[in-house]
């Protein structure tokens, strides 16, 4: 994170007010470590229950579709009240929602648990949406103007973000192992709780102006390119989940665990590593987009090519990695061994194209716009990863894993189809 902060510090001796922005860059972190290790908590520990791979994806739908409501009315909350009122919403709700979680009783039928689960998750859903689009419009309200600042920050920002979220699942995995789930979901709402008081002290207000006549018609965009890249947004990250929520951990659970239902703990462990691992590769490579893409010197219509040609190229992998599963479906240590380095070079190149639709959309959007397209934006995300998910229980208990992958290459093939409609004229 080191030369994160050595980035920041650069560019605030231009700007005083990109200070605002280290406030919510620090919260936006402190959300997306709990978040991770969320996600990591209640998918082992539900798994470890006896859960099948469909009723594990069920506990994650109200989350995502409570992202596809919440960016929505977000963009528009913010817009009239500001983005200092979603940020604090944000927050606050996460500490109700893993208060609510850690009142779950294992001796409920599975049934009741899983509904209290999807609305416990839904909340956090709600919460993880207002937290993300107010530190990403704030970018493009608080990044330098020159020098390719916007495409920076953007890819400092998402790139940190999820090594912490990455983290996260590391930190959820052994916590889970170590202590039990409801001590660390009590833990980390104590945290967060700590977080946002210093954060209503700290962070200035009025981030940005308020627009009491905004209506919520607004949300939804007339600029083309903000349609087609949200679009396309939808099954880029439909193309990453249907394989990563659901069917890799408990591949990998099946493939390194000792066969019993109960906890292995060294399983949790490998598998909590390789997510980790994952994501904050996917991080690393995402903060260094512009200069992998060489943006500063090329320009915003190179980039707007660049949208298409680099998910063409990832939607290759998922379809060998499909093929050679297919035709080999007894597990081995070279197979275990490729699927792992092939998934990580899913991760870099999937990075790649996420940092550059961040940087697009944010290019693309008017100051005015801003929330409202944003939110807009990464309501399409969260639809994408709410088919993602649902697909991702749905594919591997039909198939397994080679056709999760199948899946993830058609859905890449959609997305591009979408990046090629972009264009830098408009």
């Amino acid at each position: 994170m080191w030369p994160i902060w050595l980035q920041l510090s650069s560019d605030m001796k231009r700007d005083q007010g990109v200070s605002a922005y280290i406030f919510v860059t620090l919260a936006y972190w402190a959300f997306m470590l709990s978040d991770g290790a969320l996600r990591m908590l209640v998918l082992l520990h539900f798994h470890t229950l006896g859960y099948s791979p469909v009723q594990l994806a069920y506990l994650f739908v109200f989350y995502e579709v409570a992202g596809i409501v919440t960016n929505l009315a977000a963009g528009w909350i913010a817009a009239r009240f500001g983005l200092n009122v979603t940020l604090y919403a944000g927050l606050s709700l996460q500490i109700v929602a893993l208060l609510a979680l850690a009142q779950l009783d294992v001796t409920w039928a599975i049934g009741a648990s899983v509904l209290y689960v999807m609305v416990v998750q839904g909340l956090s859903g709600v919460a993880k949406d207002l937290a993300k689009m107010s530190a990403k419009s704030a970018v493009k309200l608080l990044a330098p103007k020159t020098g390719g600042g916007l495409f920076r920050w953007v890819a400092l920002l998402t790139g940190s973000k999820n090594a912490v979220k990455g983290f996260g699942f590391l930190l959820g995995a052994l916590l889970l192992a170590q202590f039990g789930f409801t001590s660390v979901v009590y833990a980390m709402a104590l945290v967060l709780a700590i977080i946002l008081a210093l954060l209503l002290f700290a962070l200035p207000t009025g981030l940005s102006q308020k627009k009491k006549d905004a209506k919520f018609k607004d949300v939804f965009s007339k600029n083309a390119n903000v349609n087609w890249l949200s679009f396309s947004r939808v099954f880029l990250f439909g193309a990453r989940d249907v394989w990563f929520v659901v069917a890799i951990p408990i591949y990998f659970y099946a493939v390194l665990s000792d066969g019993s239902l109960g906890a292995n703990k060294s399983a949790f462990f490998m598998i909590g590593t390789f997510m980790a691992v994952w994501i904050i590769l996917y991080g690393a490579v995402q903060a260094r987009a512009p200069k992998l893409l060489k943006a500063a010197q090329r320009g915003e219509s190179a980039l707007v090519s660049d949208a298409f040609k680099w998910i063409a190229l990832l939607s290759v992998l998922p379809a060998a990695l499909a093929l050679w599963l297919f035709l080999d479906e007894n597990p081995n240590q070279w197979l275990t061994t490729t699927l792992i380095v092939g998934l990580l070079a899913f991760g870099a190149l999937f990075a790649t194209c996420s940092a550059l639709h961040s940087y697009l959309i944010l290019s693309f959007t008017e100051k005015d716009r801003v929330t409202l397209d944003v939110g807009f934006y990464y309501m399409a995300n969260a639809s994408g990863r709410l088919l993602g998910t649902l697909l991702s229980g749905v594919t591997y208990q039909i198939g397994g894993l080679w056709l999760c992958l199948a899946t993830s290459s058609a859905m890449l093939v959609l997305s591009a189809q979408g990046a090629r409609k972009l264009r830098s004229d408009l």
